[in-house]
């Protein structure tokens, strides 16, 4: 029984990577455009995920609101610099650094 159930893990985990691993091909397919656009997405859950903080609700609600806002700040943070790559970084800091010595 244990080595079955291992094998089921073993196997779940591999399905698991293999989503993962296709989630993140089709992600860097799409353009430096939409990945700039995801990116810039999640700032206004940054600032949601605390300003609604100031809410006259109740400490349980809060705490909900937070981890989902703050869950989809960081779920854009990532999916765009999925989006991006190691190239598309570096073309992105190019741009701040040229309009900076402007």
């Amino acid at each position: 029984m244990f080595v079955l159930s291992s094998f089921f893990l073993e196997c779940l985990y591999l399905y698991k990577v293999k989503i993962f691993q296709q989630i993140r091909n089709w992600l860097s397919r799409l353009s430096f455009r939409t990945g700039v656009i995801v990116l810039l997405t999640c700032i206004p859950f940054y600032i949601l995920s605390f300003a609604q903080m100031a809410l006259p609700i109740s400490p349980q609600a809060k705490g909900i609101l937070w981890v989902v806002l703050f869950g989809l700040a960081k779920t854009f943070q990532y999916g765009g610099l999925t989006i991006l790559g190691v190239d598309g970084i570096r073309r992105f800091k190019a741009y701040f650094r040229k309009n900076k010595s402007s």
